[in-house]
């Protein structure tokens, strides 16, 4: 079992930036791929981006619609951390955002594990 800690959220303007960080305990890490969801005020939660295992057949990138160009998933097995880089923020990218991992390789993942405390982001207009 993969244990995780998010941090990095805040308030931003919108056009600003933030730099999301999953911190994760467990054997595991380097061989499960990796995700970032969030839950907006109102709405279900909802997939972000993900990130299949670094150097196996998972490897590569997935990215909602709705941030794609703007937002970057990134892991550094080294460090058992995520990172969930955001540029050019908007409103409408304002939620709590969760990291998960599945319970393969590949980038195609739902999430496996139980659900940490989330980091908040506001971003104001």
């Amino acid at each position: 079992q993969v244990q995780l800690v998010e941090s990095g959220g805040g308030l931003v303007q919108a056009g600003g930036s933030l730099r999301l960080s999953c911190a994760a305990t467990g054997r595991t890490f380097s061989s499960v791929a990796m995700g970032w969801f969030r839950q907006a005020p109102g709405k279900e939660r909802v997939f972000v981006a993900t990130i299949g295992a670094i150097g196996g057949s998972g490897a590569g990138t997935i990215y909602a619609d709705s941030v794609k160009g703007r937002f970057t998933i990134s892991r550094d097995n080294a460090k058992n951390t995520v990172y969930l880089q955001m540029n050019n923020l908007k409103p409408e990218d304002t939620a709590v955002y969760y990291c998960n991992a599945g319970s393969g390789p590949w980038a195609t993942m739902t999430p496996s594990g139980s659900w940490g405390q989330g980091t908040q982001v506001t971003v104001s207009s």
